[in-house]
């Protein structure tokens, strides 16, 4: 069952260009910042990732910026797992302004890594849970 996880933050001046808007590759950690929030909430936190040996790469990403956002607006970042199939998963998120418009959306192709091997794996029923498909 997909679940969709909520993330609300305010943008900082760190998040900003020299336009006075949110730099495209401070989106991709903001978005990063959503993802860790969902799995960590769901029991795999960089500690579990360390205990395991095993966590989530990211392989491709599409992203469409709409809407600028700007310094101390507060966002709210819509994760949901769209599904994992062998070893390979698919993610959107989704950036709402504070107007509750839609600003980017970005679709994200990501893997289940061993660390050990260094080579992708089968997703684990706890790794499904973390990301909300179980």
């Amino acid at each position: 069952m997909q679940k969709e996880f909520n993330y609300k933050v305010q943008i900082k001046e760190s998040h900003l260009d020299t336009f006075g808007h949110v730099n495209n590759a401070a989106y991709l950690t903001l978005l990063e910042e959503a993802r860790w929030e969902l799995i960590t909430k769901n029991g795999y936190s960089l500690q579990k990732v360390h205990e395991l040996k095993k966590g989530p790469v990211v392989l491709e990403v599409k992203m469409q910026f709409l809407k600028e956002l700007k310094l101390r607006e507060f966002i709210n970042i819509q994760t949901h797992s769209v599904s994992f199939e062998g070893k390979i998963g698919k993610l959107s998120q989704t950036i709402y302004n504070q107007n509750n418009e839609k600003a980017c959306q970005a679709d994200f192709v990501f893997g289940f890594f061993d660390l050990a091997t260094r080579k992708l794996i089968p997703a684990t029923d706890l790794w499904l849970k973390a990301i909300g498909l179980k």
